[in-house]
């Protein structure tokens, strides 16, 4: 039996399908992320999945047992299943302890050690109005948390935050699943959050799963432009322009897209196994740059950490044909 089973799911809005046929599971402990351009289905399908919205087909399955919809029950929402909405309210002018307190199942020694991972244990005496946005957030989550549910559902967590407190709750959220042991699915549109903690990526548009897979496979290996531009920048050469490639080992010209990673093209000492360009232009982002290298008529954008580039130089450009994509 599977943890989570969505079966079939679809639903329409004004003529509309707003998700059509979404089928996918989910095993205990995997971490799961529903990627998608604004409008593609995911928001309306985690709330599904959570009881907090109602399908017109398809099912849900959480532990075995058939997830309601909002329509079909009084109270929306699944046992076991907690839901954070990328809009959370919180009541106004009450210290955080009250509105912890109204919600919580677990003994004191439990919920303090909620508080402790959700980072909010010095923030218990404060009033809700004297709260940054990620403190806030931090509290909603701990108020679902101690209600101990199995599996909780994120929908944009990491959104309209700064650095400092996105830092913050990616350490919350590893420790959710790996010290609570709970089950988490989320919703992210950034792939610097998604990429280094997903087992699992749905990508949808609209209303569909258009790839589902490993963060290396969706990175590496996207199905088609849209994927790939959704997880970073990317080099793609249609088949009448792949030709600046010839000469480069393991380059096939079978008249598909070549889609190459900026981070796969290498610039390198050595002619050999390599091919000529020149650099026209350089972006500086701290920890690297990016060159857009001319290559005959096309320009490729290559990301490197040697700072000693110029612009117009002449240089060498290899990659190795693993690193290589074809759709």
């Amino acid at each position: 039996m599977n943890f989570l089973e969505v079966s079939n799911i679809s639903k329409e809005l004004h003529g509309a399908y707003i998700l059509k046929d979404v089928s996918f599971t989910q095993q205990p402990f995997q971490k799961i992320v529903i990627a998608g351009e604004t409008g593609s289905g995911k928001s309306t399908l985690m709330k599904i999945v959570g009881g907090m919205a109602q399908a017109d087909a398809g099912t849900v399955m959480f532990e075995g047992r058939r997830v309601k919809g909002a329509l079909e029950v009084l109270i929306p929402g699944h046992p076991g299943t907690a839901y954070l909405s990328q809009h959370f309210e919180l009541r106004n002018n009450y210290r955080v302890e009250e509105i912890l307190s109204y919600a919580n199942k677990l003994t004191d020694e439990d919920a303090a050690e909620i508080y402790r991972i959700c980072r909010i244990s010095h923030l218990l005496k404060r009033k809700t109005d004297q709260l940054s946005g990620g403190e806030k957030q931090r509290i909603a989550m701990a108020r679902l948390l101690i209600s101990a549910p199995r599996l909780f559902l994120l929908d944009e967590p990491f959104s309209n935050l700064d650095m400092i407190h996105k830092s913050i709750l990616k350490n919350v959220i590893s420790d959710i699943g790996e010290k609570l042991g709970i089950t988490i699915m989320l919703i992210s549109h950034d792939p610097m959050d998604i990429l280094p903690w997903a087992d699992q990526i749905l990508v949808m548009k609209d209303g569909e799963i258009v790839q589902q897979g490993s963060p290396q496979q969706i990175y590496n290996q996207p199905v088609n432009e849209y994927v790939a531009g959704l997880f970073g920048k990317y080099n793609l050469l249609a088949p009448g322009k792949a030709s600046v490639l010839e000469g480069l080992p393991g380059i096939t010209l079978n008249g598909k897209n070549i889609f190459i990673r900026p981070e796969d093209f290498k610039l390198v000492r050595t002619k050999k196994d390599a091919i000529p360009g020149k650099i026209r232009d350089i972006a500086y982002y701290g920890s690297f740059l990016e060159a857009e290298v001319a290559l005959g008529n096309e320009v490729v954008t290559v990301k490197t950490t040697d700072t000693r580039l110029k612009k117009g130089a002449a240089v060498n450009v290899s990659v190795a044909p693993e690193t290589v994509w074809y759709f």
